[in-house]
């Protein structure tokens, strides 16, 4: 098959195999993001986007692009968001992933904040990032703490799998602060976290002091910071997808492994409900001084 139009978007190339492992082709990536989109795009569709791509599949030659270049699709469209020189892509529908998949796309990576308001974030990402030797129940355990601090005060949190071995709570917030108070308040309770236990988590990025920790990235707070779409695969043998979870899944039995292109729709398909249905509905600031 020479090409294949799905949601009106040309496919060149449908049988191209992308995850060499499974066998996943161009055509099963769309037919995926088919399957996901209607709880995908709602945390995708207007906002910036740095995407990796991987023309030739997941193995080799894989590269990040975050401008428009010469034989974007028409519907990944361009953004100037000011204090950037360069315009920036966004999508707004399920054409717009299609569109992503025809260009060798594997990992979405979307900012924190929509296009019509990129200076006022609408959530707070905690990436709980192990080092080698720590266990993924660490993790799981990792990300109820941080459930627990935000419930204390108050605050709503989401958490997902990452397509690696972490996880990401997510905090959604009305888009009224900037970049800046935003970080500064993730710095503010990841350090508190640090302080604590500084046996369990740090905060510097240092690999060699990782060892055996969880490193609690709040920079993924930040202008043109990013955190990996949920829904999306990400380029890494498995073809694993970054999956929302229940936080009564979130415990040392939990695997992300189990979620992948060849799992994430039928998965949704069982499902009761969206586990971040509800986030849209989600009306919370942050406080005014952070954690401490």
């Amino acid at each position: 098959m020479s090409e294949r139009i799905v949601e009106g978007v040309r496919l060149s190339h449908p049988d191209k195999v992308l995850f060499p492992e499974q066998g996943i082709t161009k055509s099963d990536l769309a037919d995926h993001y088919v399957a996901v989109a209607p709880h995908m795009l709602p945390h995708v569709a207007m906002r910036p986007i740095t995407m990796v791509r991987c023309p030739t599949g997941r193995q080799k030659n894989c590269f990040y692009q975050r401008h428009a270049g010469a034989g974007t699709p028409r519907q990944i469209e361009k953004i100037v968001i000011p204090g950037f020189d360069n315009p920036y892509l966004f999508i707004r529908d399920l054409p717009g992933l299609i569109a992503l998949v025809q260009i060798g796309v594997l990992e979405i990576h979307p900012w924190g904040v929509t296009a019509d308001r990129p200076g006022r974030p609408d959530r707070v990402i905690f990436d709980l990032d192990p080092g080698e030797g720590t266990a993924f129940r660490a993790v799981a355990a990792a990300a109820i703490d941080v459930r627990e601090r935000l419930d204390a005060l108050g605050l709503v949190s989401f958490v997902k799998t990452t397509g690696g071995k972490g996880l990401h709570v997510v905090l959604p917030i009305e888009p009224q602060h900037e970049w800046a108070f935003v970080k500064d308040w993730a710095k503010s309770l990841s350090e508190q976290m640090a302080a604590d236990s500084p046996d369990l988590y740090l905060t510097r990025a240092a690999k060699a002091e990782r060892v055996g920790r969880i490193f609690i990235d709040y920079l993924r707070n930040d202008p043109t910071a990013t955190a990996v779409a949920p829904y999306s695969t990400r380029a890494r043998r498995g073809a694993p997808v970054a999956m929302p979870i229940d936080w009564d899944q979130v415990g040392p039995d939990l695997d992300p492994a189990l979620f992948s292109v060849e799992t994430a729709a039928d998965l949704l398909a069982r499902r009761k409900e969206d586990p971040w249905a509800g986030m849209a509905r989600v009306k919370q600031r942050l406080p005014k001084r952070p954690p401490s």
